[in-house]
């Protein structure tokens, strides 16, 4: 009777020490995930405020979705490593503001601001509807990766491709591409107080067509966000962007890698 007692006593002690240790283990696990969801939240909020994003109008809400994709994609080798570049579109804006970001995350600068077109579909002045069907004429929502440069009936274009399934995957079948539009400028805003439309492409000004396609051809990433509520990602995990920037630390010493 006493080695049985003594067996279960053993077992018992054993079993809870495995489920403190288990616990313990947890709590480490949930410290250094939320360690780096807080480091990941400053990190995104200084390079916000080191390009100066605010004085242009750009959302930080938006910017911080942006670049999370944007690093997700890259922990998911679908960028370049040495990638910096990063669009962001923001079509819960008005036509008639300057909507389209270039920024370079790297050298924290912001490159270019100006106007760009959403598809007549999705609405006159701002775009309220959006699809990823052909000939709706509407935008489309989400991540997209730039390809090849190419000459259209839009003169020099730059093909996209979506990447969230059922948002913008039919991007490339759709044709919707980066091209120069005689519609998008102040010209427009003087006539009729918002730019033109297209059929779902993100068009700009013919002034900087040449600088936008330059500054972000060959697989850099664009955000397009908009007032959808349906509208999901799996780029938007923040948890997974903040351990791929944050993912370890040195003599107590945060390493953050881009």
């Amino acid at each position: 009777m006493r080695k049985n007692y003594l067996w279960i006593t053993c077992a018992v002690l054993l079993l809870s020490i495995t489920i403190i240790s288990w616990k313990s283990d947890n709590k480490t696990s949930a410290a250094a995930s939320s360690s780096s969801r807080n480091l990941f939240e400053n990190y995104v909020d200084e390079l916000y405020q080191a390009a100066n994003l605010s004085a242009s109008g750009l959302d930080e809400a938006v910017f911080k979705k942006a670049v999370t994709g944007f690093i997700n994609l890259k922990a998911n080798e679908k960028i370049s490593p040495f990638s910096s570049i990063l669009t962001v579109i923001d079509f819960n804006k008005p036509s008639h503001e300057k909507r389209m970001w270039i920024v370079d995350l790297v050298n924290e600068t912001l490159l270019l601001n100006t106007w760009v077109a959403h598809g007549q579909g999705s609405g006159v002045d701002t775009a309220s509807t959006f699809s990823n069907t052909d000939n709706s004429h509407q935008s489309s929502l989400g991540f997209y990766l730039t390809d090849d440069v190419y000459f259209g009936k839009h003169g020099r274009s730059l093909h996209l491709d979506g990447l969230d399934e059922g948002f913008n995957s039919a991007a490339r079948a759709r044709e919707i591409v980066i091209h120069a539009a005689d519609y998008v400028g102040e010209g427009s805003i003087a006539q009729m107080r918002r730019i033109g439309r297209s059929w779902g492409c993100p068009a700009v000004s013919p002034n900087v067509a040449g600088t936008v396609i330059d500054d972000i051809k060959g697989k850099t990433v664009i955000f397009i966000n908009g007032n959808d509520a349906s509208y999901t990602s799996k780029y938007l995990d923040e948890d997974l962007s903040a351990n791929y920037v944050f993912p370890s630390e040195v003599n107590g010493s945060v390493m953050a890698k881009l």
